[in-house]
């Protein structure tokens, strides 16, 4: 019923019946129960609710991305804290930074120096953020993902 009461258990035409009667739909809650559990009740009222609900939860759902910066192994003192500043923003956000460091050519000779770098970011920052993944080489390049911490 509407009003939440219990009816027990009908045979479908007479629960058909009663929902006809008071302009109600007769809808299937629980098929697989036994006997299957039906529920009289406006269905287009009961949809339309339930995408309200649905729409209340996708606005309360935080949705993260995954901002890139790219820097050299070289990079001078006041690029650093330009990207610094910049991670810091991303994750005030709630975004996460993937930092990587592109190696070129002989560059690859010195992926000690990309990885103190990418260490050093994150000691920068580490009162902001976790580090979800090590620096690490993929390929021509050395790669840090960093979160924000909660």
């Amino acid at each position: 019923m509407p009003d939440g009461s219990n009816l027990g258990v009908l045979p479908t035409r007479e629960a058909y019946q009663v929902a006809k009667e008071k302009y109600l739909d007769l809808v299937m809650v629980s098929p697989n129960a036994k006997p299957p559990v039906c529920r009289i009740m406006d269905y287009g009222r009961h949809r339309y609710e339930q995408e309200k609900k649905d729409k209340e939860a996708r606005k309360k759902q935080k949705v993260t991305s995954l901002k890139e910066l790219t820097v050299s192994y070289k990079i001078g003192e006041h690029d650093f804290q330009v990207r610094v500043k910049r991670i810091k923003e991303f994750v005030e956000h709630g975004d996460k930074v993937k930092l990587s460091v592109r190696l070129r050519g002989r560059e690859e000779q010195h992926s000690n120096l990309a990885i103190i770098l990418l260490d050093k970011f994150a000691k920068e920052v580490e009162e902001f953020v976790v580090i979800e993944k090590e620096a690490k080489i993929e390929g021509k390049q050395i790669i840090m993902i960093l979160a924000p911490k909660k």
